[in-house]
């Protein structure tokens, strides 16, 4: 395959150096800093993106077999329909002093789909809404603390359980997650357990009984709930009065028209909603039982853009299409069709890999001490290939046969390169920079 030259000196790299002197981080969003995937040679701008091909700063072309937004582009970049309902109102204004009146119809749709709800409230993004849900039921139960299960954004409810254990979110997404700037006072409201670990879970809500607010978590993520595993979560939560989150913010729309938990038949008291929903534009929903949303009047819980009129018209039209088209099969099988062709490519090039996710949030991880050398490796090998990839991918339905065929041969090829230099004994010195960083890293 034709491999393109990789360049510390595109206008991107360029670009990136003057943002890392004047902007904290880097980036808004850790998980987009070049150091994440390949450092000093990563393009980290963009100039425009379609379907699932990106163009960099310097008209260098690449399919994006990584992460597709972060997982918010679920049906592609730009799409046409999704575009076309957000240039309308655009047109016809997208903020003023009235409401908007699509987001009492995109209530009503995220109703129906999820019939043990009575009530919605909006905001924008993932982790102001995940901390929507969190107040409104501490609210709702007037108790304080947390248990929490996965990952649930940045805010200080949640980083707060790193006070009392620095490691405590380590074993959550993002290890070396540091607390300066929380409120010591929140120490110990938040408390983590493991994902189906249910004795882990029983030990805390004895140890907090009469004391917990809510229990959140993702529904599934990397493996699917054991047997009883949530069940067990929501009898317990019912018995003691505490609210049962669900955290859809990854997991919602990619399995089903809905709710990964629809699937798994459990009628939680909240979900939350964001990225997938409406393809790119911020929007983010909670939804929950009446009894309990209610409190929200009880809370000053208020912002100007959660009026605005783009997000829920992209939601509208996202999940219209979404139905339209069935978009979760279509998410499923090129998931699957990666997954699978990840463990053949392993196998035939003697690579010891494990795969993790559901189908469509799929991972893979080298089983090598030099792990993050190989996953760096990886990655560069792709990118000269023409692909942004890491050691994940997020489906998208604009992932068509041509590009997963495309993207798998690369691996094919890339694998190879990669065994070749774990047989040289030195697979470092193959990479043209840094080693990627991992978990939350201060930037030099």
């Amino acid at each position: 395959m034709k491999k393109l030259p990789l360049t510390k000196n595109g206008k991107s790299q360029k670009l990136y150096a003057q943002a890392k002197k004047i902007i904290p981080g880097g980036t808004q969003l850790l998980s987009k800093r070049p150091e994440m995937f390949l450092p000093d040679y990563w393009p980290a701008y963009y100039k425009k993106a379609k379907g699932c091909e990106v163009w960099d700063l310097d008209g260098n072309r690449f399919i994006d077999m990584s992460y597709m937004g972060v997982g918010s582009c679920i049906l592609g970049y730009a799409d046409a329909d999704v575009n076309k309902a957000v240039d309308s109102v655009v047109r016809q204004g997208s903020m003023t002093t009235l409401n908007a009146p699509e987001e009492v119809e995109l209530a009503q749709v995220l109703l129906k789909l999820h019939p043990w709800a009575g009530m919605a409230r909006f905001a924008r993004t993932g982790g102001e809404a995940v901390s929507m849900a969190v107040r409104i039921a501490r609210a709702s139960t007037a108790r304080d603390i947390v248990l929490f299960c996965g990952y649930h954004g940045w805010h200080d409810w949640y980083l707060s359980s790193n006070l009392a254990d620095k490691v405590s979110l380590d074993g959550q997404l993002l290890p070396g997650l540091e607390p300066a700037g929380v409120v010591r006072g929140l120490k110990q409201t938040a408390v983590p357990f493991k994902y189906n670990d249910i004795n882990s879970f029983l030990a805390l809500m004895k140890k907090y009984k009469g004391k917990i607010a809510a229990v959140i978590m993702e529904p599934v993520r990397n493996h699917d709930p054991q047997a009883g595993f949530l069940e067990k979560i929501r009898t317990e939560t019912q018995r003691e009065k505490i609210v049962f989150i669900v955290d859809e913010v990854s997991s919602g729309w990619r399995l089903n028209l809905g709710g990964a938990h629809l699937k798994f038949k459990i009628a939680p008291d909240m979900a939350v909603f964001a990225k997938g929903m409406s393809n790119g534009y911020p929007m983010a929903a909670v939804i929950g039982t009446g009894d309990v949303m209610k409190a929200a009047q009880n809370s000053f819980i208020s912002s100007t853009y959660w009026t605005e009129r783009i997000g829920p018209a992209a939601a509208l039209a996202t999940l219209k299409k979404f139905k339209q088209e069935n978009v979760a099969s279509a998410l499923q099988e090129t998931g699957r069709k990666i997954q699978e062709g990840w463990k053949k490519c392993a196998l035939k090039n003697q690579l010891k890999i494990t795969v993790s996710g559901i189908y469509p949030l799929g991972h893979f991880s080298f089983d090598h001490q030099d792990a993050l050398v190989l996953k760096t490796l990886f990655t560069q090998g792709m990118l000269e290939r023409g692909f942004l990839a890491t050691t994940a991918f997020y489906a998208a339905y604009a992932h068509q046969s041509h590009h997963t065929d495309k993207y798998l041969q690369a691996t094919d090829e890339v694998f190879h390169f990669i065994a070749k230099g774990l047989a040289s004994g030195k697979p470092q010195k193959y990479l043209k920079g840094p080693v990627a960083h991992t978990g939350f890293r201060r930037l030099t």
